[in-house]
């Protein structure tokens, strides 16, 4: 099932820059993880805002849910979900 995610990180002004570089090293590394498996199938930066558009491709809600409440950057985060489904004027086939 595919979902459209939104993500805005809003990360505190007092967070030490360690540890908010720490957090984005290990986010990356969890949604490169996340795409090498096909669960994260896209993933574009919105321009002038810390934030991201995304497609997760999972087995439903739950399985949604699970992944994003593990990323490290969850805490920071508004997050927007839509479940999508196939248009049937669409000329992919891959985009189920």
């Amino acid at each position: 099932m595919l979902f459209h995610v939104e993500m805005d990180v809003r990360l505190p002004h007092d967070l030490p820059i360690d540890k908010a570089d720490a957090l984005k090293k290990t986010e990356r590394e969890r949604a490169q993880d996340l795409q090498a498996l096909g669960k994260w199938r896209h993933l574009w930066r919105v321009a002038g805002r810390y934030a991201n558009i995304s497609i997760f491709d999972v087995s439903g809600a739950e399985e949604l849910h699970q992944i994003l409440s593990t990323l490290p950057l969850f805490p920071f985060m508004e997050i927007s979900v839509s479940p999508l489904c196939r248009h049937p004027s669409s000329i992919r086939e891959d985009d189920t």
